[in-house]
């Protein structure tokens, strides 16, 4: 298990040239848990992520790891305890899996210091934990979708980080290779503690795999808790402007949602009730 960390904002507010994204936004994440944020498109989430990798200084407020100030942190001491994924990181030309997850490494150490066996050891690990080991003298960019995603998040283990912040690291998969990828963050998170915090729009599979949901709206916390307490369809309401039925969902009993746009017909309360897994259980 890794160490316990926590990362927290305070009266945060954070923004681009005159235009405010997020303001007066107090939260703290939970350690060794996987918390996702959801929000319409513009409202923060990637920009929170940005302040909390020390890329964006706040123009109030403050970000706090283990109590101390992120802004304040010297970038190779914050690098050894947090790792960010950014969305779309590009890949350098022609590099192997290998080399790309080998500059993990990077944070632990020093000016013309020599590769060590103990960075050996760190980027095996980290392809042994993302099943990427027989890759690793391939090029990244031969790669398929899938594979490049755990090849970055490989990378990101070499740097032997308690934190990962993942800034919608399904875009562009098809559903099979998100499953996979959100697969293998959740046996990081429980075998090795590590804290995974992602920002994803699929809600659905936000549900599933979160253990606590953070929803913005218009750059300010809507609610935050479990799956069952915020995604519900007033919360879909409230951050998306959208109609929506919550129902249970029968492969792991996490919320379900289902839009409903205006060229579809309305689900009833009835008819939702209907498709639920305990109403099918009480008729048998």
């Amino acid at each position: 298990m890794t160490a316990s960390h926590t990362l927290a904002t305070e009266d945060l507010t954070l923004g681009y040239g005159d235009r405010a994204v997020i303001e007066g936004l107090d939260l703290t994440l939970a350690a060794g848990r996987i918390t996702v944020i959801v929000g319409a498109n513009a409202c923060g989430k990637s920009t929170l992520l940005r302040s909390m990798s020390r890329l964006l200084v706040p123009r109030a407020g403050r970000v706090l790891l283990d109590g101390k100030e992120v802004h304040r942190t010297p970038a190779k001491e914050l690098a050894r305890t947090l790792g960010l994924l950014p969305q779309s990181p590009v890949t350098p030309e022609g590099i192997t899996v290998l080399d790309l997850v080998g500059r993990g490494r990077h944070p632990h150490q020093r000016a013309l210091s020599r590769w060590t066996a103990q960075d050996d050891a760190a980027v095996a690990a980290a392809l042994e934990a993302t099943h990427t080991t027989d890759l690793m003298d391939r090029a990244v960019d031969e790669l398929s979708g899938g594979q490049r995603q755990r090849v970055w998040i490989a990378m990101a283990l070499a740097q032997q980080t308690d934190l990962l912040l993942l800034d919608e690291p399904t875009t562009f998969l098809d559903i099979s290779h998100q499953i996979e990828v959100l697969d293998l963050l959740t046996d990081l998170n429980r075998t090795r503690g590590t804290t995974i915090v992602m920002v994803l729009h699929d809600l659905n599979l936000a549900a599933r795999y979160a253990d606590r949901l953070i929803a913005l709206a218009s750059g300010r916390l809507h609610a935050a808790g479990t799956p069952e307490e915020v995604m519900t369809e007033d919360t879909v309401r409230a951050v998306y402007g959208m109609e929506s039925r919550v129902i249970e969902d029968p492969v792991s009993g996490k919320p379900l949602v289902l839009p409903i746009g205006r060229h579809h017909s309305t689900v009833t309360d009835a008819e939702a009730a209907a498709a639920s897994p305990q109403h099918a259980a009480g008729s048998r």
